[in-house]
C-alpha cells in the first residue's frame, strides 16, 4: 500500500466500525462517546509524542505517532472529513513557505 492508500483504508475501517455497537469495536466505543472522548485521546497521543521524542526513543516516537494519527482519522471521521481532504490541502500548501501560508489565512 502507498502512504495515501493505508491512510484512506483506515478511514474505510473506521467508517465500517461506526455501525458496530460500542462493545465491539474500540472505535465504535470512541465514536459512541463522542467528540470530548476523542479530543481526549487526540490529547494523550500528543503528549506521549511529546514524551517519546523527549526521552530520544525513535522506534517510541513511530508508534506514538501512528497511535497519534489514528486517533486524529478518528476526529476526522467524527466530522465527516475523508483523510484525502487534508492531504489535498497538504498538497496545496506544497511550495508554499509557512511564513506565507499562514499570512493567506490571517488575510481571509
Amino acid at each position: 500500500m502507498t502512504d495515501s492508500t493505508i491512510l484512506c483504508h483506515l478511514a474505510d475501517v473506521i467508517e465500517a466500525r461506526k455501525d458496530a455497537h460500542p462493545s465491539a469495536s474500540y472505535v465504535a466505543k470512541l465514536l459512541h462517546d463522542g467528540e470530548d472522548k476523542i479530543l481526549k485521546k487526540v490529547a494523550e497521543e500528543t503528549a506521549e509524542v511529546l514524551m517519546a521524542s523527549k526521552d530520544g526513543d525513535k522506534p517510541n516516537v513511530v508508534r506514538e505517532v501512528a497511535d497519534l494519527w489514528f486517533h486524529c482519522l478518528v476526529l476526522l471521521a467524527h466530522h465527516g472529513i475523508r483523510p484525502e481532504a487534508v492531504l489535498d490541502e497538504l498538497q496545496r500548501r506544497e511550495g508554499i513557505s509557512g511564513i506565507q501560508e499562514k499570512a493567506s489565512r490571517k488575510a481571509k
